[in-house]
């Protein structure tokens, strides 16, 4: 067996989960070594500086160090769903910007010095337009799931999950069907496998659709 890319991950961040979904989709074969966000690897540090999950190291040397790279990557490789027919590039970055910005200190309030409840309610709204298209399909580009769904996903998981019982009671049952389906075995356990953090000179642990 050729020598598989290395992932450097996290199992709670989200940016490493839609990595690792995308990862999964195309049936990619990689290493998998979990990080410990307060001791991290000085292999991980000298191939990526920034210094963040998730990374990738090709066979051939090169780094992927932003999970949307990751995610193209790995589905321009093998794409046997046609995630990359479904993708929103409009949506993922609003994702990644004002969305994540009000997640965070939704999320985080003490950290940000924020009010909760003024991100909250600025999250919801951001989160209407989801519902909207959920309300005509499935999922965000249609009635299979794709590129977006992966992309968005992990971020709308855990907004939720800051306070599941005032979410599930929200009038967004099209977004709340979603996130069921996409965080419903055997795929969504697959890409959540929990492991130790690795250390140099730990046998290597593959990480693949085989999990699922």
């Amino acid at each position: 067996m050729a020598e598989p890319p290395i992932l450097y991950s996290f199992r709670r961040c989200p940016y490493a989960m839609r990595a690792r979904l995308a990862l999964l989709a195309s049936k990619t074969v990689c290493e998998i070594r979990e990080i410990k966000l307060s001791a991290k690897p000085a292999e991980m540090l000298v191939i990526s500086p920034k210094a963040t999950v998730p990374v990738l190291r090709l066979p051939d040397g090169r780094v992927i160090d932003e999970s949307l790279d990751i995610m193209r990557w790995a589905l321009a490789r093998n794409d046997p769903e046609g995630w990359l027919e479904r993708s929103d590039d409009a949506l993922t970055a609003g994702n990644d910007g004002p969305f994540k910005y009000h997640l965070d200190r939704y999320k985080y309030a003490d950290r940000h010095q924020a009010d909760p409840a003024e991100h909250r309610a600025a999250g919801l709204d951001l989160l209407r337009p989801l519902e909207a298209r959920l309300q005509a399909s499935f999922y965000l580009c249609g009635d299979a799931m794709g590129l977006a769904d992966a992309a968005l996903m992990p971020f709308v998981r855990q907004y939720a999950a800051t306070d599941q019982v005032w979410f599930d009671a929200l009038p967004l049952p099209g977004l709340q069907a979603w996130l069921a389906r996409l965080t419903a075995p055997p795929m969504f356990d697959a890409a959540m496998v929990r492991l130790a953090p690795w250390k140099s000179g730990d046998a290597p642990t593959l990480f693949s659709a085989d999990r699922a």
